[in-house]
């Protein structure tokens, strides 16, 4: 895993949730495999176990990890899930291109000769 660094545009339990999100999506965590520990994450990202805890809880109920009591949290293995999270991620990714195409007054066509090009 990557080092940790954080931004001031969200709070830091939504980048460590989005962070676990991908590598879900990546396929670093696969599904049904245990994550890291509160206190380890915390740990490595230098942050409040609070703060991972939060993240965690953000997790638990889109259903991407589920908590197995005192044997840790695993990836949740309903592929389903993990596919609508990947549908969910994928359309916020292209909103957010989208709006700042629009800033740029790309046209339909710009954009997607761009993404032929780029996608060669």
């Amino acid at each position: 895993m990557m080092a940790w660094s954080f931004t001031q545009d969200s709070p830091v339990y939504l980048q460590i949730a989005k962070r676990i999100i991908t590598s879900v999506l990546s396929g670093e965590y696969e599904a049904g495999q245990q994550i890291p520990s509160v206190r380890q994450l915390a740990l490595e990202a230098a942050v409040n176990p609070n703060t991972v805890q939060h993240a965690f809880s953000e997790l638990e109920n889109e259903g991407i990890i589920i908590s197995k009591g005192t044997m840790g949290r695993y990836v949740t293995e309903d592929l389903e899930v993990i596919e609508k999270c990947r549908k969910k991620q994928a359309k916020m990714l292209v909103s957010g291109f989208l709006k700042q195409a629009n800033l740029m007054a790309l046209s339909k066509q710009d954009i997607i000769s761009i993404l032929e090009e780029e996608m060669k």
